[in-house]
């Protein structure tokens, strides 16, 4: 019998927890790191049971010996691609129930409670996603790093290391971004070089609060947020060209630009009542609802 809801809301910077009793009462929330299944679908496991064991100890609950009195709604980063999502869903280790949806489709959900709505997110990654009055979806944007995810951290990231290259060359008068950037990842050739060929879509993401921190004194930072504002504005009017559907901006990086969004935008913009990890016990539920 399940007696618990697991809610998963997983990305390429962390992995979110709530643990809810199977009428859904929330009981604890823990966090972990990184399980968009890009970064292989073991370590996404790791991450996520590394957060539901420390969920239960927040309960104070018994870890359970197997997973058979859980059910699992998990929002993963990377489910558009079958391969990984079957591979996530062939490893389940134990679970009575899971479901297994896009993040952007958890975020959705917990916008706009499963009526029609679009949604915009930018964290780590970027996408958009919508429902309409017919029950159908359309989504945008999160075709993955570095090619996609327009207007992202990660996206700003690998952008603010271009001009920092560009600035240590000569080719580009320098800054304070450039500046900022040296300073984190490397003062040299060789150690700015070491840094960039170790870092992923994560390492990038966290430069994206010194592109911000910058914007006031360097108008490169500022000519970036403006691209990634733009970036996003493209994405929601691509999800509802009349501009009809209540619209909610998420994501650490999203509420940051909404200020910089136009005017008709943040007119018809929401504040997300819940986050994303709330959309992905929302999901469950609706699976258990639909074949108990």
């Amino acid at each position: 019998m399940i007696k618990y809801l697991l809610g998963v809301d997983g990305g390429g910077t962390g992995t979110r927890v709530l643990l809810a009793t199977r009428s859904g009462a929330i009981l604890a929330q823990a966090s972990a790191g990184p399980s968009a299944l890009g970064q292989g679908v073991a370590a996404a496991w790791e991450q996520i049971l590394a957060a539901v064991r420390q969920a239960f100890a927040v309960a104070g609950l018994t870890v359970p010996a197997d997973w058979s009195a859980c059910a699992l709604g998990a929002g993963l980063s990377g489910v558009h691609h079958q391969p990984w999502c079957d591979a996530f869903v062939a490893t389940n280790p134990g679970f009575a129930r899971i479901a297994v949806e896009n993040d952007a489709y958890i975020a959705l959900l917990a916008a706009h409670g499963g009526q029609p709505g679009a949604m915009v997110a930018a964290g780590t990654g970027s996408v958009g996603e919508a429902l309409y009055a017919d029950g159908t979806r359309h989504q945008v944007s999160g075709w993955g790093f570095p090619v996609g995810d327009e207007g992202s951290g990660a996206w700003l990231g690998l952008r603010a290391m271009a001009h920092a290259q560009e600035a240590m060359d000569r080719r580009l008068p320098g800054g304070p971004l450039a500046t900022r950037i040296h300073q984190q990842c490397g003062s040299t050739r060789d150690t700015l070089q070491q840094w960039c060929a170790g870092a992923g879509q994560s390492e990038y993401a966290q430069l994206a609060p010194t592109v911000f921190d910058c914007a006031a004194s360097d108008p490169v930072a500022e000519a970036l947020l403006a691209e990634a504002a733009a970036a996003l504005e493209r994405m929601a009017t691509a999800l509802d060209r009349r501009g009809t559907l209540p619209l909610a901006i998420c994501g650490s990086v999203g509420r940051q630009l909404l200020p910089r969004l136009a005017s008709a935008t943040r007119a018809r913009a929401i504040a997300s009542p819940q986050d994303a990890v709330h959309g992905a016990l929302t999901l469950i539920h609706q699976s258990l609802e639909q074949s108990p």
